[in-house]
């Protein structure tokens, strides 16, 4: 395997260093930085500061706001990966009394909970936490807007409940085991719960004059699952290579894969964006990317991965409105990958093969309909139609003779191989689907049965 590249190209670079100048300046933030890392090593950073000496740069803090729900996912996730909760558990079996104990953890995830998307007055992100000690305050008298699980609408206080969760089932505060299971391992050291040197200053720019006015940095309290946390562009890099081929330490490659998975459908006219556990997922300019953006009174933040294109950007300013981060973000990832494409990795040879797996290999017909199945590494099988359009799938070995399907039409059908008394293979069982070697091939267990008088013309 080669080497990943790291270091870009200098015209790459200044075509990032010109998309954030552009942001800061038509976007009037006093200040934004951007990074950018590549196959898990951080190649590029670049900040604009509106004067000189500002404290600003790639290891500056900024609040990060809703990015922090990704983190809080992450942990719910280790819950779940430990044995301590089912994402389709109720509420109500971890958190009793809350009022809401009906619907289900998964849907807390993915914001299909039907819970209002803020507090009760005042806006919370402007107010003293003390007015919500407790989860009432945070969800009110009517929690539920929408039916439970029809659709995504998203939800703060969600969120704000998915961090009592947490603190319930570990027995410990939301900020501590952030800090033990996902901080400490995955080395963000300059990530945390209040800013810390050095730290961007907040600003509300007036938007019909260049003048600005400080904004407050409120304590979140027990909304701190929702939108607390202050990082920088670095460590919100590091965070992003981490989704996208997790870390053992925190959470296998499969969870954080199944974080990217789309679990609410899109809302009608908006099919090119929808949300999975913690995480936003868009389609832009034929690549799929996710993470999630955040804006908090004076800043506003946005962390994308590019898992095809192994890139990920993040981009901070402190504006509470003007510059966009989520879309800037996206087009640092688009100028790298485009600019500078991975290199695909070499063709090797398998270092062993099972026969009975190359046996299967090769073209198959369900019905008229030509498939290829490939055998390959990790044992595993590829399905493909050879011409046009068609069901596409990969099955893993279940190590009992079958292969269970991972994605498209058969993810979780189980695929068989079915031999005549003598050893030879008949034909393949795709979720009852027959598979032959020839098109509709006599004696072959196809339901239904072949015409014994074979194929023929149309007579004249």
């Amino acid at each position: 395997m080669t080497a990943p590249l790291t270091a870009l190209l200098p015209t790459t670079e200044r075509a990032l260093l010109h998309r954030i100048a552009a942001a800061q300046s038509e976007g009037r933030a006093p200040s934004l930085t951007g990074a950018v890392a590549r196959d898990g090593q951080l190649v590029w950073t670049g900040e604009r500061p509106f004067a000189e000496g500002d404290e600003t740069g790639a290891n500056t803090q900024y609040r990060i706001g809703s990015i922090t729900k990704t983190f809080t996912a992450v942990l719910v996730m280790r819950l779940r990966d430990d044995g301590l909760i089912d994402l389709q558990d109720p509420l109500e079996k971890h958190l009793p009394g809350t009022g809401i104990g009906e619907v289900t953890i998964a849907q807390l995830l993915a914001h299909s909970a039907g819970l209002g998307a803020e507090t009760p007055s005042p806006w919370w992100e402007r107010s003293s936490a003390s007015l919500r000690p407790g989860l009432p305050d945070v969800l009110g008298e009517q929690p539920r807007k929408h039916p439970v699980g029809r659709r995504f609408h998203y939800s703060n206080p969600g969120y704000t409940v998915l961090g009592s969760l947490i603190e319930a089932v570990r027995g410990g505060s939301w900020e501590e085991v952030l800090q033990r299971e996902i901080l400490e391992p995955l080395a963000l050291t300059r990530t945390s719960m209040e800013p810390q040197a050095p730290s961007a200053q907040g600003w509300a720019v007036h938007p019909w004059a260049d003048v600005l006015l400080p904004e407050p940095a409120e304590d979140l309290g027990l909304m701190a699952p929702a939108g607390q946390l202050w990082s920088t562009a670095t460590d919100l890099c590091r965070f992003g290579a981490f989704l996208a081929e997790g870390d053992d330490r925190v959470l296998s490659a499969a969870s954080v894969r199944e974080m990217r998975t789309p679990a609410v459908p899109a809302e009608s006219g908006e099919w090119d964006t929808t949300y999975g556990f913690g995480l936003q997922i868009i389609r832009r300019d034929g690549r799929t990317l996710v993470g999630h953006g955040g804006s908090l009174p004076g800043f506003v933040a946005g962390l994308w991965v590019g898992v095809d294109d192994g890139v990920t950007a993040a981009v901070l300013a402190n504006a509470t409105s003007g510059p966009l981060p989520s879309l800037v973000a996206t087009d640092l990832i688009q100028i790298v990958a485009e600019a500078e494409p991975r290199l695909p990795l070499p063709w090797r040879p398998l270092s062993e093969v099972d026969q009975e797996q190359l046996e299967i290999t090769g073209p198959w017909y369900w019905g008229t309909y030509a498939f290829g199945l490939q055998l390959l590494p990790d044992r595993v099988l590829a399905l493909q139609p050879l011409t046009g359009p068609g069901r596409r799938a990969r099955f893993t070995d279940a190590e009992d003779g079958t292969w269970i399907g991972q994605n498209g039409y058969y993810a979780g059908e189980t695929l068989r191989v079915v031999r005549r008394t003598d050893g030879s293979i008949a034909h393949l069982d795709l979720g009852s689907f027959v598979f032959t070697r020839e098109p509709y091939e006599p004696d072959t267990g196809i339901p239904g049965g072949v015409d014994k008088q074979g194929w023929r013309g149309l007579p004249s």
